[in-house]
């Protein structure tokens, strides 16, 4: 069976696992075998018999009513993104065919408007590929190019790590994110290489996926330690695409007139200034000063 095939079953067990007994009122007595709620306690709560919640857990019923899985979100603590995941896993049973997922391309309308912008933005695809950034957003992070993953970066490259000093916390909401992001569509081979081979070479990624967390991809407040100007606080906006579904146009801001606003203008100020020369060409340059018609510039 494909592991795919009961995303409902496994959403249900991951999120009862993480549902404390004292969190919905019941008595705690003696030692638990299990983490989180067992499967009668949810369907004691959610007013269903256990045979048929044991059914849902184990894919042999899959298609709940929607009063089934709206009692099972108030179970399970669920805030409005993970129920109307929930919803979404009910409703797919049996699943859909599948169309081929269309190319994300970039608007030319949206092109033009992040060259547009003096703040950091760039274009972000349904699974966090960069598809188009702006110079300030370069500025801001090297990684914010066409062509890389904000998954893999955040989890892999050292450097992008470096830049959250709550990486725990940016890693957590990032995953739940993608999480709600992808949804039930997880038969796409973009999807099935992403997750596997981050959870193949990241334990956090393997440890947050496992939770099944599902959180809005919106707007929020962001603490940066840029290698350059230090720590920054911005506020990071994301605006949906009309037109193209999946595509959010992400906009990092700082309060007006705030250091925060200083330090981004003078991130975009180093982003304008021509590169410096390397080291050893400066070195040439600076022995050929003193008799520049004599000497040729060379570099090792």
């Amino acid at each position: 069976m494909n592991r795919h095939t009961n995303l409902l079953g496994e959403f249900l067990r991951a999120r009862r696992e993480l549902v404390t007994p004292e969190s919905v009122g019941l008595p705690q007595h003696g030692v638990r075998r299990v983490p989180g709620l067992r499967r009668e306690e949810v369907a004691m709560l959610a007013g269903i018999s256990a045979d048929y919640y044991l059914r849902l857990e184990q894919g042999r019923d899959r298609n709940p009513s929607v009063q089934v899985l709206e009692a099972l979100a108030r179970v399970l603590r669920l805030d409005d993104a993970g129920t109307a995941y929930l919803l979404g896993l009910g409703s797919d049973s049996p699943r859909r065919a599948r169309r081929r997922p269309r190319k994300e391309t970039v608007p030319a309308g949206i092109r033009g408007l992040l060259d547009s912008l003096t703040q950091p933005a760039f274009l972000e695809g349904r699974y966090f590929d960069v598809l188009a950034a702006n110079a300030p957003a370069t500025a801001l992070s090297p990684r914010l190019v066409a062509g890389r993953n904000r998954l893999r970066d955040v989890f892999l490259d050292p450097a992008e790590r470096s830049l959250y000093p709550a990486w725990e916390e940016a890693t957590a909401s990032l995953v739940a994110g993608f999480r709600e992001s992808v949804g039930t569509d997880t038969d796409d081979p973009r999807f099935i290489e992403l997750v596997g081979e981050l959870s193949l070479v990241s334990d956090r990624f393997r440890r947050l996926w496992a939770r099944h967390d599902v959180r809005a991809r919106e707007g929020a407040s962001v603490m940066l330690d840029h290698p350059q100007v230090g720590e920054l606080t911005l506020n990071r906006e994301k605006l949906l695409v009309s037109g193209s579904p999946g595509l959010l146009l992400v906009v990092y801001h700082a309060d007006r007139d705030s250091d925060n606003d200083e330090k981004l203008r003078l991130l975009s100020s180093y982003q304008a200034t021509p590169r410096t020369p390397a080291p050893d060409v400066l070195n040439t340059v600076d022995d050929c000063l003193g008799s520049p018609s004599s000497c040729r510039l060379t570099s090792t």
